[in-house]
């Protein structure tokens, strides 16, 4: 590799024909000083394109087992991996997701890496995650030398499609027992000290200055400035290089990527599999594909001038998922892929669904009617844990929340219904508590009564008319209420029966509301409650292309040595509940290193008094190297009221057992309608 000073410095082989070259500095515009590993094919002496990642997940942590670093250096491309300003080994200091300064930073580690020797001025930006959302903002500035960008399990919504609300309700476990705890302790790790000049400054500024970005969201509970701002969704008219995003209809975010297809202009892919919140030739369900052959054509093209026939191929490629056993831990989904010329599908229509009386769905209105059920705090736990990046928990058997909920379900089927795209659902409800939510799961009910999740919605009826400026409900008083439901791809059989389940929980993945109470749904020609799906013809409009299987094997979790833990428990002599789950990963980064970590969480509820719910979730992040051995814990508790959610957030640092530093953050927040 070209010996230029940014690539003097120590490095190591990474993977056959792949050098590691560690701690590159890079100055943005104030000075501060960004850390990033690259990853350059070995023995080449010609500057080649590159492609940068740029995440706050510590990029000294990286083992030597992640295909992303060694592929595309085996392909022609140089990967940058820059840790975000003060994350990991970069300097300055890090107290939310996504401030402007980030975003500025972001472009002038791009346009640094393109003013190198090395590099021939083509940089993109991959990632997913937060690599993905990065990604999207950066190209939102338009740095002159970004060349396209790859963004992987995204959001362009950060109120509506993030890990942090759902339709106006506040996710609960999530932040708690996983990203919005971890990222506490990640924050107070030190860097590696064999790669960084100014190891002990950077690490003692993280940990006095550093701040939970969990505080910040439950102090923004309505929509407004704080999420709009990195939520390009209302500015993807700035996008102006070419974007090819990947989505998994079991990730996290299914809706971002279709949507954002409709709105951007310029050239663009979308590929959306069955996967979970994991790059596709290691999510599951699968089948696991090898993105990364595909990621090399898309850079071929658009860096290489190579015509690799990616662009010739249709620009939506989605898989057609079949009904199947729910099995929570199984490793492949039923189905198919299918292709379409353009967004929204040639041949899109829709297919109404009339709630009826005796649980029906029909095709017209019924007779005027309505439906009373109970507020039942722990229903939820069938329909697995949101898929932000807790690598387990698929849906299982809905039948066990449906039985507390208020099911709509059609006839036998009698031929094959496509569904592609956000179906929506109408209900006029009425409540006897001023805040609720409203749930609804669309459900594929099997010859033998098996009832699949195809895809879910939920509302907080104060937010009806608007997520900015909620408005309490007038109890009795009868509302319409539009509630999307997730964006999804589904084949409903002949012989099958289509189903929706009514409830006002989903527990643990969204924080129960305050309240008891009875609530009532209206149906009929006046007060018409109805499901509407987005339907569309057997066959997609073009022909799908033919991807590679990953190489990388997969097993199930429960195979695991240390398989997780995930577990409800229900008392049996009250209605309190218990969801807890923990699980933990150790990776050999090198020779000298180790890093183990591990997630903690305990939800409890009493549908008694769902008011009283509490969230308990703990993480340990460990570095051994044959210097010392650091241990970060985090500790986040949130104790809810009728009127507040009550935090409280521990950082312990110790070195080889002896305590080094700690913080301690304490905060009330009035729920706003929630």
């Amino acid at each position: 590799m070209v010996t230029e000073p940014t690539l003097n410095r120590p490095r190591r082989t990474y993977a056959p024909g792949v050098e590691l070259v560690k701690n590159v500095r890079i100055a943005v515009r104030d000075g501060t000083l960004l850390a990033a590993d690259l990853y350059v094919p070995e023995g080449v002496d010609v500057p080649l394109p590159v492609v940068m990642e740029y995440v706050p997940y510590r990029k000294d942590d990286v083992g030597g087992g992640e295909r992303f670093y060694s592929y595309l250096p085996q392909h022609g491309y140089i990967v940058a991996r820059v840790d975000i300003r003060g994350t990991g080994a970069s300097a300055g200091v890090a107290v939310d997701e996504y401030p402007l300064s980030e975003q500025e930073d972001g472009y002038d580690a791009v346009e640094w890496l393109a003013a190198q020797p090395f590099c021939d001025g083509n940089v993109n930006m991959m990632g997913i995650s937060y690599g993905g959302f990065t990604s999207l903002q950066v190209a939102t500035h338009q740095p002159p030398h970004l060349r396209s960008i790859v963004p992987m399990y995204f959001t362009d919504d950060r109120y509506t499609d993030d890990c942090h609300y759902r339709g106006g309700l506040l996710r609960q476990y999530y932040d708690i027992g996983y990203y919005g705890n971890f990222m506490v302790a990640y924050n107070a790790t030190p860097p590696s000290p064999e790669w960084s000049e100014d190891w002990a400054t950077v690490w003692a500024e993280h940990m006095e200055h550093n701040e939970p970005y969990l505080l910040n969201w439950y102090a923004h509970q309505t929509d407004g400035p704080y999420w709009r701002h990195g939520s390009v969704r209302d500015v993807a008219g700035r996008i102006r290089c070419p974007v090819f995003m990947i989505g998994g209809w079991r990730d996290g975010y299914p809706n971002p990527p279709l949507r954002l297809y409709e709105s951007l202009e310029v050239p663009r892919k979308v590929l959306i599999g069955p996967w979970n919140h994991a790059v596709p030739d290691v999510a599951v369900p699968g089948p696991r594909v090898d993105h990364l052959h595909e990621v090399v054509r898309w850079l071929d093209h658009w860096c290489k001038g190579r015509d690799t026939g990616i662009m010739d191929e249709p620009p939506v490629v989605v898989y057609m998922q079949h009904s199947e056993r729910p099995d929570p831990d199984r490793l492949d989904a039923a189905g198919a892929w299918r292709a379409e010329t353009a967004w929204p599908a040639p041949g899109a229509a829709e297919q109404v669904w009339h709630l009826q009386a005796d649980g029906g769905l029909g095709d017209q209105p019924g007779p005027e009617g309505a439906d009373d059920y109970e507020y039942v705090a722990t229903v939820g736990v069938s329909g697995g844990l949101w898929s932000g990046g807790v690598p387990f928990g698929q849906v299982g058997d809905q039948r066990s929340d449906e039985a507390y909920s208020l099911d709509y379900t059609t006839p036998p089927l009698a031929e094959v219904v496509h569904v592609l795209g956000r179906p929506r659902v109408y209900l006029h409800v009425s409540s006897t508590a001023t805040v609720m939510g409203f749930c609804v799961t669309l459900a594929d009910v099997a010859l033998d009564g098996c009832s699949h999740l195809v895809a879910k919605g939920m509302l907080n009826a104060t937010r009806r008319s608007s997520l900015a400026e909620p408005e309490p409900l007038v109890p009795g008083e009868v509302y319409e209420l539009v509630i999307d439901v997730d964006t999804t791809a589904w084949r409903f059989d002949p012989g099958h029966r289509i189903r929706l389940a009514v409830a006002s929980a989903d527990w643990p993945n969204v924080w129960p509301t305050p309240q008891p109470a009875t609530n009532r749904v209206r149906r009929g020609t006046s007060q018409p409650s109805r499901l509407v799906l987005p339907t569309v013809p057997e066959t997609g409009s073009a022909r799908p292309p033919e991807f590679l299987p990953s190489p990388v094997p997969a097993r199930r979790f429960a195979e695991s040595v240390d398989p997780p833990v995930w577990e409800v428990v229900h008392d049996a002599l009250s209605r309190r509940a218990r969801v807890q789950f923990e699980f933990g990963d150790s990776e050999r980064v090198d020779a000298e290193t180790v890093v183990r970590r591990r997630y903690e969480l305990v939800s409890q509820v009493d549908a008694d008094n769902p008011a009283a719910a509490s969230c308990r979730g703990r993480h340990t992040s460990t570095t051994a190297r044959p210097g010392g051995t650091t241990e970060s814990i985090s500790t986040v508790v949130v104790q809810a009221s009728a009127t507040h959610f009550h935090v409280i957030i521990d950082l312990a640092v110790s070195v080889d057992g002896v305590p080094h530093h700690s913080r301690q953050w304490v905060r009330s927040f009035p729920r706003q309608l929630l």
